[in-house]
């Protein structure tokens, strides 16, 4: 079978370079992952050595399951919200034992790998009203504006009761970020092809001529192995299943699913992958594929996993099809053997590329319709309170409760339907029990 047809490259305005191109880019983007998601897991006792090569495993094999059976330009790895619960609240706060903790995550797979293969997920999918879809993807791509300019200190936390405050502006990386966003808008106005991945890579070699903190440490590669601390089929699913520990597995299905769904949604509307009454095409695949990978999480030793926003960077670059996600997902199998480098690439190159994106993805206000006033409104609810609350499933779960109160409200009742109403009411249940992460 030619990459022609199994990808359907001419039907969707693609060529193999375009998506070769868009993978480096959204691979570039979210290789934080493999920093962050150890630095985090090792704090809880975990071994960084096996979580960074379980995570690389993990992001690989799920983004190359996603492109080769969905054929989305969708990239999976190991969420840092669940990442953060796992470390934090789960091992650190509640005392659970590691392997306690690993068996929750691969049962919160399972469940959510039903929820997604018997179709839950989709209907969830179906009843999610157009104004939400929307408003989601704008709040979306605020936070990931939020997060790349905090990340690189353009805006930091403010002591004056304000939630935020322009940093050192003229510090090096704020400027690098900044310069870099202007380049790439400038180059995405001229179409030049990959401009994304020519900014990034422009910036990190500026950073290692330049910047002190971009070493080269003279070692590229080195062989991957688990170590004597391997976690490999280490989790305890005895353990995983006591009365204490359901509700934990409970709290990351539900923020799972309504999470890692907005996203996808979010990162296939931004691909133009939605057929002619709004769903996404291959969706179910896609749907199930991220759900599957966190079975893999809890095999290898990890922290649950989920389609990443920092996807629509790639499909910024021109990703239609799964050739991008495959092109990411040999990518991180290869980031195996390169543990040295994982860190090369500084935040502030990155960063440029996860503003883009996500200035590209507040378009979603244009396609608010505001003759549905309490659509619309409840669609910016939801858009502002993912960014305010820092968390998707907060800000799902306003808009779907304001669409629902306001409807009733104003009488328009007859806009309702029963999915949305179900779907309000257990995501208001599910805040109200304390079962949020």
């Amino acid at each position: 079978m030619s990459l022609e047809s199994q990808f359907e490259l001419t039907q969707r305005g693609s060529t193999v370079r375009q998506e070769v191109v868009a993978g480096l880019t959204t691979f570039l983007a979210m290789v934080y992952s493999v920093i962050v998601v150890p630095n985090m897991l090792s704090a809880a006792g975990f071994p960084a050595e096996s979580v960074f090569i379980a995570t690389c495993l993990v992001s690989g094999l799920g983004s190359i399951l996603i492109g080769l059976w969905a054929n989305a330009p969708m990239a999976i790895g190991c969420a840092i919200s669940l990442t953060a619960f796992t470390a934090f609240s789960l091992v650190l706060g509640q005392n659970v034992s590691i392997p306690v903790a690993l068996g929750a995550v691969f049962f919160m797979g399972v469940v959510f790998t039903l929820i997604s293969a018997t179709g839950i997920r989709s209907w969830i999918l179906r009843n999610l009203p157009a104004s939400i879809a929307h408003g989601a993807g704008i709040g979306i791509g605020l936070f990931l504006l939020l997060i790349a300019a905090n990340g690189v200190g353009i805006v930091v936390g403010n002591q004056a009761g304000l939630p935020v405050k322009l940093g050192d502006f003229a510090s090096f990386p704020v400027l690098m970020a900044l310069c870099g966003l202007a380049a790439i808008i400038g180059l995405e106005k001229m179409q030049v092809k990959g401009g994304i991945l020519w900014v990034i890579i422009a910036i990190t070699l500026i950073g290692l001529v330049f910047d002190p903190n971009v070493k080269f440490g003279g070692e590229i590669f080195k062989m991957p192995t688990f170590g004597e601390q391997s976690l490999f089929l280490e989790l305890d699913l005895v353990g995983a299943l006591q009365p204490a520990i359901l509700p934990v597995v409970f709290a990351l299905v539900m923020t799972a699913v309504f999470d890692a769904t907005g996203t996808i949604r979010a990162v296939a509307g931004q691909a133009n992958l939605l057929d002619k009454d709004g769903q996404i095409i291959n969706g179910g695949k896609a749907l199930t594929s991220d759900s599957v990978s966190s079975l893999f999480s809890g095999i290898f030793g990890t922290a649950p996993a989920a389609v990443y926003i920092e996807s629509a960077a790639g499909t910024a670059a021109g990703g239609k099809t799964g050739i991008t996600a495959v092109v990411v997902g040999v990518l991180f199998l290869l980031m195996l053997f390169f543990q040295p480098l994982a860190g090369l690439v500084p935040g502030y190159a990155t960063a440029p590329a996860l503003m883009y994106v996500g200035l590209l993805m507040l378009s979603n206000v244009t396609k608010l319709d505001f003759n549905d006033f309490v659509g619309a409104m409840s669609g910016l609810v939801c858009a502002v309170f993912i960014v305010l609350t820092a968390n998707i499933v907060t800000g799902i779960m306003l808009g779907f409760a304001t669409l629902v109160i306001g409807r009733l409200v104003s009488g328009e009742v007859k806009k309702l339907n029963i999915g949305t109403v179900v779907i309000a009411i257990a995501l208001v249940a599910f805040y109200l029990g304390g079962w949020a992460i």
